[in-house]
């Protein structure tokens, strides 16, 4: 198995490089691996969903 630069997996997704560094430190990206200060990826890792909320609002429920 191949391992990406988190630059190699930006362009690949089509993301940031800022972003994939996040993913990577909350664990999103199944397989990611951190080598000293750089993270490598699998080459077939899928990109997570962004469960981010884009509303700028926080959904509170309702009790």
């Amino acid at each position: 198995m191949g391992y990406l630069s988190i630059k190699q997996t930006s362009d690949k997704w089509g993301i940031s490089v800022r972003r994939i560094q996040v993913l990577c430190s909350e664990d999103r990206i199944h397989g990611a691996t951190k080598i000293g200060s750089y993270w490598a990826i699998p080459a077939d890792a899928e990109k997570p969903n962004d469960q981010r909320i884009r509303s700028g609002k926080y959904i509170k429920e309702k009790e």
